[in-house]
């Protein structure tokens, strides 16, 4: 059967250059089918130069620059890990590539996998890389989580990711670093869509204080006031280096394996089991979302490979880990019963709880010179600055 076949079939709109089709939050298409996720990647590709000698210069003078502002100091950015292929691959290129003194750091949300684990420890200590991680007390993880679970929003891993921001920009204010670097590439992974996946500290404070049971006493929660103070006052630049270049995930995959014995955990997101309970279960079941096309239609986009291949993957059953649904409910303390009853609840939003959403619209002008400077990521003013299109 032909791609335009099987969509007919799925009876949806899908971008005729990736595979996002109707159903993308605030996804619109050009007379050419085209949607606005790849018109915002083009643009992209254009304003950091990426893959082209324009994005290899860029990236020089922002290498050069952390030189400069690390003279004297025991390190001069710091990067955050996760034992990924992206941050793993990234720990290579700023040691090796571009001879800097990185501090390597890492937030455990205490839902890491074993592998994830251990591709840190293998890098690291090959490369002999200092390692700062903070350890949110597992209780209280858990306890955060089940907020969300309970507060029927899609974002249950919300947490992990402003956490992990915080303490980024916690450990480079300590050490007085000037840099951090993200291993993030929007050409590989795409940008998530407008008004999905949403998060900021008053979200979380919001859904833990009606949901949550323990105090947040070793959660690093963003406030509003300690991002600006991060961005303005100690302007610590938030950097995506992968964004200026040539990338290649499975090329990263290919030289980790070989240098550093390091070990492929199954797919985008799944170094943590957490973010693979959200990503596999949680929402494609109760949401109908699946982000696997962000991934897939970035590789489609590229052309790395074919769209009627990439819609064929995305429209399979996502792969699960063995014991992962049980590992979630064990963890959280749920019932059979409850577990069935929260996933068949009717599904809220992030509108539905107080956010600073409308501080960062009313900011807008201010987070663009920020995003422009490297201070905060670009991402963030695009996805976060803007009234969302219903």
């Amino acid at each position: 059967m032909s791609l335009n076949a099987d969509i007919t079939k799925a009876g949806v709109k899908v971008c005729s250059r990736c595979i996002y089709d109707e159903r993308v939050s605030s996804i619109y298409f050009d007379d050419e089918g085209i949607c606005n996720y790849c018109k915002q990647i083009e643009n992209l590709k254009v304003e950091y130069g990426t893959g082209k000698k324009e994005g290899e210069m860029l990236l020089s003078k922002i290498i050069n620059a952390i030189k400069q502002a690390g003279k004297g100091k025991k390190y001069d950015c710091i990067i955050g890990v996760s034992g990924g292929v992206d941050s793993s691959y990234l720990v290579y290129l700023t040691k090796v590539k571009w001879g800097l003194r990185p501090l390597a750091v890492h937030y455990d949300n205490t839902w890491n996998s074993a592998i994830a684990t251990m591709n840190i420890h293998k890098v690291l200590n090959r490369l002999n890389i200092d390692l700062y991680t903070h350890v949110v007390d597992n209780k209280e993880a858990d306890d955060i989580i089940r907020s969300f679970f309970f507060s029927d929003v899609s974002e249950i891993d919300a947490a992990t990711d402003l956490g992990f921001a915080q303490v980024l920009r916690e450990v480079a204010s300590k050490y007085s670093i000037s840099a951090i670097f993200e291993g993030h590439s929007f050409n590989e992974e795409g940008i998530t869509a407008l008004g999905g996946n949403y998060f900021d500290g008053r979200y979380i404070q919001s859904i833990h204080r009606q949901y949550g049971r323990l105090p947040l006493r070793t959660y690093p929660l963003m406030t509003l006031m300690r991002f600006l103070k991060s961005a303005v006052l100690k302007r610590i630049k938030f950097i995506r280096p992968l964004w200026y270049l040539d990338y290649s995930k499975e090329h990263a995959k290919e030289l980790l394996k070989k240098e550093f014995a390091w070990l492929d955990y199954g797919g985008h997101h799944l170094e943590n089991r957490i973010s693979a309970f959200c990503t596999r279960v949680y929402q494609p079941r109760k949401f109908g979302i699946d982000n696997r096309n962000l991934v897939l239609g970035a590789l489609a986009r590229n052309g790395r490979i074919s769209r009627s291949k990439a819609w064929a993957e995305y429209n399979k059953p996502p792969w699960v880990e063995d014991e992962l649904v049980s590992y979630f409910k064990k963890r959280l303390e749920l019932t059979d019963e409850k577990y069935e009853e929260v996933m068949r609840a009717t599904p809220k939003n992030w509108k539905d709880y107080p956010t600073y959403k409308k501080h960062f619209e009313f900011l807008r002008p201010l987070f663009f010179i920020l995003a422009k400077a490297n201070m905060v990521p670009m991402s963030f003013y695009l996805k976060y600055c803007f009234p969302i299109r219903d």
